[in-house]
C-alpha cells in the first residue's frame, strides 16, 4: 500500500509547518520537514537558480522516503514551491513540469492562507508582498494544472479543524 501524501502549500509565513506538525501529531503520522528552510539556515543564505534544483529534488526524496511503509504522510511543502519560488526569483521554469508530476502524486493539497501577520525568520522570508505573489502564482499554476486545493485559513485551531474536515471527506471518484 502507498503512503497517502498531504502537501502543505503556501507562501512564507503561512503556517504550513505549524499545520503539519498539528497534523502528523493528530493522525500519528508522518511528518516531512521544508528542505529549503534546512537549507538556508545551514548555508546562511538563501540558494542561487542552480542551487534550486537540488533542493526540490531532495524534498521529493524525502517525502518518499518517509512514504515507504506509512500510510498517510504531511508534506511541509513539496518540490512546486521549490519551482515556484525559481519562476519568481530567477525566471526559471525548467523545474515545473517535475514538480507537477510530483504535485499530481498527492492525495490532497492543503493551501494556507496569508492571513497570518508576517513575521522575519532569517534570510528566507522576503515580506508580505512576496508572500502575496507567490500565493496568487501558486492558486494560477495549481488551476492551470488542473490540481485542486482546499483552503485553509483563520487562526490555528480554525486551519487544524478544516484540515482534519477535508481529510476525512471521500475521495474524489474516477
Amino acid at each position: 500500500m502507498s503512503a497517502r501524501l498531504v502537501a502543505l502549500l503556501g507562501g512564507e509565513c503561512t503556517g504550513k509547518t505549524t499545520l503539519g506538525q498539528a497534523l502528523a501529531r493528530h493522525f500519528d503520522a508522518a511528518f516531512v520537514p521544508e528542505v529549503l528552510r534546512e537549507w538556508c539556515d545551514a548555508a546562511g543564505r538563501t540558494p542561487r537558480r542552480e542551487e534550486q534544483a537540488q533542493i526540490a529534488a531532495e524534498q521529493a526524496r524525502r517525502i518518499q522516503a518517509a512514504a515507504q511503509g506509512q500510510a498517510l504522510v504531511f508534506c511541509d511543502t513539496t518540490p512546486l514551491i521549490t519551482a515556484l519560488y525559481s519562476q519568481q526569483y530567477f525566471d526559471d521554469t525548467t523545474l515545473l513540469p517535475a514538480a507537477l508530476d510530483f504535485q499530481r502524486g498527492c492525495a490532497l493539497n492543503l493551501l494556507c492562507a496569508t492571513d497570518l501577520p508576517w513575521e522575519p525568520d532569517g534570510v528566507q522570508r522576503d515580506g508580505p508582498a512576496a508572500r502575496a505573489r507567490l500565493d496568487q502564482h501558486l492558486r494560477g499554476t495549481l488551476t492551470k494544472a488542473g490540481l485542486g486545493w482546499t483552503d485553509v485559513a483563520g487562526p490555528e485551531a480554525r486551519r487544524l479543524a478544516l484540515a482534519i474536515a477535508a481529510l476525512q471527506r471521500p475521495a474524489p471518484g474516477p
